[in-house]
């Protein structure tokens, strides 16, 4: 079940495709509001597009965007009319279900809001689809009110961020921290968790070597080897993609991406279990690039096993990565015998990096 989302014209689409039955059922067409078919004809003639996840079936997600200036009425009351981003449609395959297909298209999603100078985003959800108002609420989107039709609006500003959770403050990142930190993956493994993150002569396709989840989900799993846990929740860490192939890993390895740590916990130290290999599974989940029997065969066989959760909160994109020759005639890599990982950025360092990116920080990092 590979695929990837691309944009593509509505007239591209094929309305006849039976991802599209549930649509047609919910939005037959109201007094208040335009029916599906209808308002995807009239999409098709103005020449929009929509993100749209594809696979051998056929259609796998459907993402619509557009931006307003209007008054949102709901049953109550009406919020007042500024600019906002209004995700008008976004529907998953029940086929993807558990795929994390939908927090993959939350963040495609909040990354094209984040470039935008626009200070709220919306969504319309009916409470027949729990999970995705769950998935919504995870990312920081709060209830308002119901609308005329009887949704839910779920809205997501800039002006209260809640940095008490990261998943809640995504895009974003809280200022003020007092370090930040790299986490080093090797070629092959980078390029399967971490899809966007592109290199300039290498653009990344979601790999089949596992299940897809890896790729499609924001929140990745890093399993590593050190003695100590260095990394703390909430500590922004670079993404160090490692060069494997040969020669040239001082051109070649590179900053790729950047992102939060949400959860920090070590498996095993200095041969001693700290947790029974089931609990180990459950922890991890499906956000680990490692099947079971390599999850188990490093857990038999390391001296010292540790685990983090990453949230990937941003990418530098092709041409844009940072590599190891640049951090170190900066003097942001390591020193002569300190291993990497044991770097500690300032906030000033780690924000220098992400501009070399051109990552524009100032959007990225909120005091």
């Amino acid at each position: 079940m590979a695929g990837r989302f691309s944009l593509k014209k509505f007239t591209d689409i094929d309305l006849e495709d039976v991802f599209f039955d549930t649509l047609k059922l919910d939005y037959p067409g109201t007094a208040n509001s335009t029916g599906f078919v209808d308002w995807f004809k009239k999409k098709s003639a103005t020449g929009a597009t929509a993100l749209v996840f594809e696979d051998e079936v056929g259609v796998g997600a459907f993402i619509v965007l557009k931006q307003e200036e209007e008054p949102i009425d709901l049953q109550d009351f009406s919020l007042p009319a500024k600019k906002r981003i209004k995700i008008s449609t976004m529907r998953i395959a029940e086929r993807y279900r558990r795929q994390r297909i939908g927090e993959g298209a939350i963040g495609l999603l909040l990354w094209k809001w984040q470039k935008s100078d626009v200070s709220e985003i919306y969504v319309t959800v009916f409470d027949k689809h729990a999970t995705l108002i769950s998935q919504f609420e995870k990312f920081g989107f709060e209830k308002y009110g119901l609308n005329k039709d009887g949704e839910n609006v779920m809205v997501k500003s800039r002006s209260h961020i809640d940095f008490s959770d990261s998943y809640k403050a995504f895009p974003f990142i809280k200022g003020g921290f007092d370090h930040a930190g790299y986490v080093i993956i090797d070629d092959d493994y980078h390029d399967t968790m971490f899809a966007y993150s592109e290199l300039a002569n290498n653009s990344i396709a979601l790999q089949n070597k596992v299940g897809s989840s890896v790729s499609n989900g924001l929140s990745k799993i890093y399993v590593g080897q050190a003695p100590v846990l260095h990394y703390i929740v909430g500590e922004p860490v670079l993404i160090y993609r490692k060069y494997t192939k040969g020669n040239g890993k001082r051109f070649r390895s590179c900053i790729t991406s950047y992102c939060v740590v949400t959860k920090a916990f070590q498996a095993k130290r200095n041969n001693s279990y700290l947790m029974s290999f089931n609990e180990l599974k459950k922890r991890i989940g499906n956000k680990s690039v490692f099947d079971e029997s390599e999850l188990y065969r490093q857990y038999i066989s390391f001296k010292n096993m540790t685990v983090m959760e990453l949230l990937y909160c941003g990418y530098f994109g092709a041409r844009n990565n940072v590599n190891m020759d640049w951090l170190d005639n900066h003097g942001y890599w390591a020193a002569h015998g300190q291993y990497p990982t044991a770097v500690q950025l300032t906030e000033r360092q780690f924000s220098n990096i992400l501009m070399e990116g051109n990552v524009n920080v100032s959007n990225v990092i909120i005091n």
